[in-house]
């Protein structure tokens, strides 16, 4: 893949997701932690692109550890609403998602993304090596083109990352109908299928 540069459940526990990367299930794959608004925008996204195979709604940037989404939401824990994408690299290359990432949201406004607004909804990459650290900052510097208004966009290492709960997972294609699904996900789905096809799968 290359993109071109113009009801409450019980919590899901993974092994070692209280540390670095929980979606790490195999050595051929890799990992990108993204944040950019409601984690159920991204989630919707980036499970539709050749070369991922799983992506995980959770919360990062924080200091609360385990945080519950009604804590996150009260803007004083720290975390963002952020993804974890777990992708193969010879299929679709951490900049590819990274270069997505500025396209899919507005990287501009600070702690918020229409209608959300607050902490836990600003946007930030969390790098887990200096090389998708690297790759990142030059990403970023490229899409100042994008955009008339400077980007916020914050680039900090992973500290932690914490999966939410169940029903926030798969939370597009298991609400379709939903109010804020049709309003502001599908829109971005749309967009995403009209100027990006060939980076969709089949």
């Amino acid at each position: 893949m290359r993109i071109g540069s113009g009801a409450q459940g019980r919590r899901r526990c993974y092994p070692c997701a209280r540390r670095r990367d929980v979606t790490q299930l195999d050595t051929r794959t890799e990992t990108a932690t993204l944040a950019g608004g409601c984690f159920w925008c991204l989630e919707a996204v980036y499970e539709q692109l050749k070369g991922v195979e799983h992506v995980v709604n959770g919360y990062t940037g924080g200091q609360l550890p385990n945080p519950t989404y009604e804590q996150v939401c009260t803007g004083r824990t720290g975390h963002a609403e952020a993804v974890q994408v777990t992708y193969d690299p010879a299929v679709a290359s951490y900049r590819d998602l990274v270069r997505l990432f500025f396209r899919i949201h507005d990287p501009t406004t600070l702690n918020r993304q229409w209608p959300d607004v607050g902490t836990q909804y600003r946007s930030a990459v969390y790098w887990h090596d200096d090389e998708q650290r690297l790759a990142a900052e030059e990403e970023l510097e490229a899409a100042r083109a994008l955009w008339d208004d400077p980007i916020v966009t914050e680039i900090a290492p992973l500290e932690a990352f914490y999966a939410a709960e169940d029903y926030h997972q798969q939370y597009y294609r298991k609400n379709p109908h939903q109010g804020y699904c049709q309003v502001i996900i599908a829109p971005k789905v749309a967009k995403l299928r009209k100027e990006h096809l060939e980076a969709l799968k089949a």
